[in-house]
């Protein structure tokens, strides 16, 4: 099995055809489906929370397919075009899992979890640090040492930004603003 780094990609990477969108329906919607999954959970291993179509972006392209029993760097046949691309995060988008970040649909946030999801995470991430009545600020919840070792750590600012105003408007915790970005702060109230 093919990896890149220490992420197992699926067999299909390696058959040409899931390079190229496919024009039968039934085909292309088992293709959609598989690349969704392989996309969510490179980004989830992988701490990825934004994807440039016009950027390299690893799972984009496999230099080692082979075609006709040769092998070929670079060969299109290996490379998803701008339009699989597109499609490809477009069907994450319409399920809620992905959003565009701009109108031309040029860079895309990945959201393995939703956003109620992360608001989840955060809320057991204040019970298990015992942050319950506390205040903390957003940079320590990102990269601090209470969240070493969770999937909050690193975590896209915008990602916890919109989590944190979730369950802000749930009543479950006050954000104060700083003088910089750096020093924003957040008083849970769980």
């Amino acid at each position: 099995m093919q990896k890149l780094g220490d992420f197992k990609l699926p067999h299909f990477f390696n058959y040409p055809p899931y390079f190229t969108l496919q024009p039968v329906r039934d085909t292309r919607e088992k293709q959609v489906q598989l690349w969704k999954e392989l996309i969510l959970d490179y980004c989830r291993t992988q701490k990825v929370f934004v994807i440039a179509l016009e950027e390299e972006f690893p799972l984009f392209s496999n230099p080692v397919i082979e075609i006709g029993g040769l092998r070929r760097l670079n060969y299109d046949a290996g490379s998803l075009s701008h339009e699989a691309r597109e499609a490809f995060l477009s069907a994450l988008v319409s399920e809620g899992r992905a959003e565009w970040l701009d109108k031309g649909h040029r860079k895309c946030l990945i959201l393995w979890h939703r956003i109620q999801d992360w608001a989840d995470i955060i809320i057991h991430f204040v019970k298990d640090n015992g942050l319950e009545d506390g205040v903390t600020t957003i940079e320590e919840i990102r990269s601090g040492i209470e969240s070493r070792g969770t999937e909050l750590h690193g975590i896209d600012r915008t990602i916890l930004m919109r989590a944190l105003k979730l369950l802000e408007n749930k009543g479950k915790l006050a954000i104060f603003k700083g003088t910089s970005t750096d020093d924003e702060g957040v008083k849970f109230s769980v």
